[in-house]
């Protein structure tokens, strides 16, 4: 699982029994992504590759495309996602 690090607001008030106010966006999201397998020396037939995602936005709309944020374009996926046999 990766978490996409969430844009943090910290809004103008006192801080509360546990520090300073924190605001995550309002909508969490979580994905769950399969591909090839990472490693080139797997069957492609016999083996995926899965990441779940987590992340936070604003809106309601699906990230899609060139829209996405950056970070959640710019995951790693060979470094991060594991292979699985089917």
């Amino acid at each position: 699982m990766h978490l996409v690090p969430p844009h943090r607001v910290y809004p103008d008030q006192p801080a509360g029994p546990f520090g300073p106010v924190e605001v995550l966006p309002a909508g969490a999201c979580i994905g769950a992504f399969r591909s090839k397998p990472v490693a080139p020396d797997l069957d492609p037939v016999l083996h995926c590759s899965a990441l779940t995602v987590v992340w936070f936005q604003t809106t309601p709309h699906v990230p899609t495309g060139e829209h996405a944020d950056f970070t959640l374009r710019g995951i790693p996926w060979d470094e991060l996602a594991k292979d699985y046999e089917l």
